[in-house]
């Protein structure tokens, strides 16, 4: 069974991360995806789920800290 892309659609790169904000994958994984492995792209999907936690507790901390 092939490893099902993360895209939900939300395709924007963000300029100053370079992350898609849909995603988390940069560009370079997002125009290589149809042509990795299944192992691969598990390691993607791994490191933009990683981008996500992190993006997401550093932006809790800037509201916080800016309240």
């Amino acid at each position: 069974m092939s490893v099902k892309s993360p895209c939900i659609g939300t395709c924007v790169l963000d300029p100053k991360s370079g992350f898609c904000l849909g995603c988390f994958r940069t560009g370079d994984e997002i125009g290589a995806w149809m042509g990795l492995s299944d192992g691969n792209k598990k390691r993607v999907i791994s490191k933009a789920q990683s981008r996500q936690a992190q993006l997401t507790a550093a932006s809790k901390t800037a509201m916080s800290t800016n309240s």
